[in-house]
């Protein structure tokens, strides 16, 4: 049956926004015309331009709705200062945040509590512990071997005679099988959680048009349909799996999980264990194959390869920004930021701050100083499977490239057109020269 409550979300909760951002875009707004340039792969090359606007004006600007700072030391500031918190600005008693509650989604999401990217402590704090384990580095590292075997295998299934698509032959492939198998989701059900996945992946911007947000809005309702089934299951048949863990889990006053933080917990940890590592593998790829003379030295220097992936991290990143807002009145950059107003933090800014990086739009598998990107955010939000995308980065692109060490890429890339996660929609490659097979 026809519900106008979807197309009511979205007017109050992108509609009106996207109406301000446009409007302010066309006025020279410098937010506003970074959230759409950002939208349109056609326009990247414009994005530091605006990085170069913003740093004129101290590294921190106002924009129409919040401030918006490229800095390399602001954006640290921000995401580890306990003066600022996650989630969407405050409107209590609001007309709007009344009629938002009303038409609220009863589907998780990842940008609204209880998800871990929009809460704070105490209840982070709680969510986080119940998954960290299976995410630090020793975790990770007794993760590499099989990684390895996954990617191979994948490897072993390509024509080295055709060209294909790397995005959906192994760059998406490669981290939902590594992070299914930690969850305890059967191989058969990867390709669905991939197309979860990218229906779901503009759910982290906003301003969305209708069309668009519908798809999102389908898929997460196809997810959570999902997840509400194979809980189900995992109830019925519990492993030693994270989810099986997770339907298990009590605090120390015996208290468990509800359902809503359940499928929270365990649908962002599903999504954000591929969806970072897709687009790191995807942009590594496109980085190395057009950098042949940054290849070659990986290969005369293999133990480059960790800093390769940090370098690929900081020139381009996976998530092009994140957000917080003041809880208290405070300072960033010597500008007063009201309590309650939010600040945009550029982490593709700060990653290309000259006053960091020497020459930082060149590609660099030795940089020094590589690992200082902001790529996973900081302070108690930093990405919690950083440590299995960088392990997965590792060895998916140097795997790929000992395979096929003559790989080219071929005409047809496309750029994914979210605003937040940043990659590739498609990555065509040859493997190998066209009379190799001959």
């Amino acid at each position: 049956m026809f519900s106008l409550k979807p197309l009511a979300r979205w007017g109050l909760t992108h509609g009106l926004l996207r109406m301000v951002i446009t409007k302010g875009a066309k006025e020279g707004d410098l937010q506003g015309r970074l959230i759409l340039t950002a939208s349109d792969p056609t326009r990247a090359g414009e994005l530091e331009s605006i990085y170069d606007e913003v740093r004129a004006q101290g590294g921190i600007c106002r924009g129409q709705f919040s401030f918006v700072t490229v800095r390399h030391d602001l954006v640290r500031d921000v995401l580890t200062s306990g003066d600022f918190r996650t989630g969407m600005p405050t409107l209590q008693k609001s007309v709007l945040a009344k009629m938002a509650d009303v038409v609220r989604s009863e589907v998780f999401s990842p940008i609204e509590p209880p998800s871990l990217l929009v809460t704070e402590p105490p209840d982070h704090t709680r969510y986080r512990k119940l998954v960290t384990r299976v995410f630090t580095a020793r975790a990770v590292e007794q993760l590499r071997e099989r990684t390895q075997a996954v990617a191979s295998e994948l490897l072993d299934s390509l024509d080295p005679s055709s060209p294909v698509d790397l995005v959906t032959s192994y760059c998406g492939l490669l981290p939902v099988t590594v992070i299914s198998e930690i969850l305890g989701v059967p191989l058969s059900e990867r390709m669905r959680i991939l197309e979860y996945g990218e229906g779901a992946a503009a759910s982290l911007d906003f301003g969305l048009p209708w069309s668009t947000y519908k798809g999102v809005d389908t898929a997460l309702e196809q997810f959570d349909g999902w997840l509400t089934t194979h809980l189900e299951w995992l109830r019925a048949h519990p492993g030693d799996n994270l989810l099986s863990q997770l339907v298990r889990a009590k605090d120390e006053e015996g208290v468990g999980l509800t359902e809503l933080e359940l499928k929270s917990l365990a649908g962002l940890v599903l999504a954000a264990g591929f969806e970072t590592t897709v687009n790191l593998l995807s942009n590594g790829v496109a980085l190395l194959a057009s950098h042949p003379e940054q290849l070659e030295r990986l290969r005369t220097e293999p133990d480059l390869w960790p800093n390769a992936v940090d370098e690929i991290l900081r020139l381009d990143p996976p998530v092009l920004l994140t957000g917080r807002i003041a809880a208290v009145t405070t300072e960033v950059g010597g500008r007063r930021i009201p309590a309650g107003m939010a600040v945009t933090t550029v982490l593709a800014a700060a990653n290309h701050d000259p006053g960091v990086f020497e020459d930082p739009l060149s590609f660099d598998v030795a940089r020094h100083n590589a690992r200082d990107h902001h790529a996973f955010s900081a302070g108690r939000h930093y990405c919690l499977g950083a440590q299995l995308a960088k392990m997965e980065g590792e060895v998916g692109l140097r795997t790929l490239f000992d395979r096929f060490p003559e790989l080219m890429l071929e005409p047809g890339a496309s750029r994914r057109t979210t605003r937040i996660l940043r990659g590739y929609a498609t990555l065509p490659v040859a493997l190998a020269p066209a009379d190799a097979s001959v």
